[in-house]
């Protein structure tokens, strides 16, 4: 047994760790305002302990910087204005994590794993010389991270040994920072040296609708290869919109045709956990599970009663989906 003089020293040490250890988040934004996986990628570095601070890179970012300084806990909002940033490249930010890192000597450094941070954080461990740690879902300790994979069919828990702890974190496994009650300074970073010629961003352009992201809605209700083509997903728009939903689809609709794939939900698609996820016509393969099991209600419609996304769901309806879902359309107000 420890005696309390040991025990005592092993807390004052354990503190000291905290205080050496600092996390930097790169923020995810569209200039005006944060994406909501940003404020998940909060609280998990919060778990880390010791100091956090926030990366905001962009062209015209303030109001981005602004919202992250209100959030609780933060030592400072570091942020770097630039042309070069425009369209939010990898090989424009790259050299500007790598220049922050080497000043302020950050311990971890942690962004969401979309699209965006998939992209950023590899090319960044490489240029550290580390590992990346992909897809966490849980923080034991600041060197012990819980990471789902095989599709979700496993859990893997892994301690990483590198000086510096490069990893995404997936959105649905952390609460979002409320960004409130805070009141971090704001501090300008140089970003010299981060125009390339390696990537040029020429133009985007975003799908619009009225309906909410579909990362980020309450409720989503997706559709399959079982509603045979891309006219009958309307079914699925006119129960969405009485349940004020997003739309999704899983791979093999998007595979088909029938709707554009940022509607995918799944392993190589987005991952969602709404309150209520209806998947209609969808069979369960793995892949598809992988981006919803974490969703808090799931129903599932489908003529199969040997359907594998009946063995996730809280209520499954087997039924044929061109009588069923209309007629629940019209039950709704």
């Amino acid at each position: 047994m420890f005696s309390p003089c040991s025990r005592q020293f092993t807390s004052q040490f354990t503190n000291h760790l905290k205080r050496l250890q600092s996390t930097l988040v790169i923020a995810e934004h569209d200039n005006k305002g944060l994406l909501p996986i940003t404020q998940n990628a909060l609280t998990a570095a919060k778990k880390l302990g010791g100091e956090v601070s926030v990366l905001v890179a962009g062209t015209k970012c303030g109001p981005a910087a602004e919202a992250l300084s209100k959030a609780n806990g933060l030592s400072k909002v570091l942020v770097a204005e630039s042309d070069a940033f425009k369209g939010f490249t990898a090989e424009s930010i790259t050299p500007l994590i790598l220049a922050t890192q080497k000043q302020f000597n950050y311990t971890h450094i942690v962004a969401g794993a979309s699209a965006f941070g998939k992209a950023l954080l590899p090319r960044v461990a490489a240029k550290l010389d580390v590992s990346p740690i992909s897809d966490v879902i849980g923080i034991k300790a600041p060197d012990t991270f819980v990471r789902s994979i095989y599709a979700g069919n496993a859990i893997q828990t892994l301690t990483a040994n590198d000086a510096i702890k490069i990893f995404t974190i997936r959105g649905t496994s952390f609460e979002a920072d409320a960004l409130e009650g805070g009141s971090a300074n704001t501090e300008t970073v140089a970003s010299d040296g981060c125009a390339t010629d390696l990537t040029v961003f020429l133009s985007q352009q975003l799908s619009k609708s009225d309906r909410p992201e579909l990362t980020s809605a309450k409720s989503v209700v997706s559709g399959g290869r079982g509603l045979k083509s891309g006219d009958n997903f309307k079914l699925l728009y006119d129960l969405a919109d009485k349940l004020n939903a997003a739309v999704g689809a899983s791979r093999a609709a998007v595979d088909a045709g029938f709707v554009a794939n940022d509607l995918q939900v799944g392993q190589t698609g987005k991952i969602v956990a709404p309150d209520l996820y209806i998947a209609v016509g969808i069979s369960g393969a793995i892949q598809h599970l992988a981006g919803m099991k974490d969703s808090k209600t799931i129903v599932a419609i489908n003529k199969d009663p040997e359907a594998p996304i009946f063995q996730v769901a809280d209520y499954g309806l087997v039924a044929d989906l061109f009588k069923a879902v209309p007629e629940l359309t019209s039950k709704l107000t």
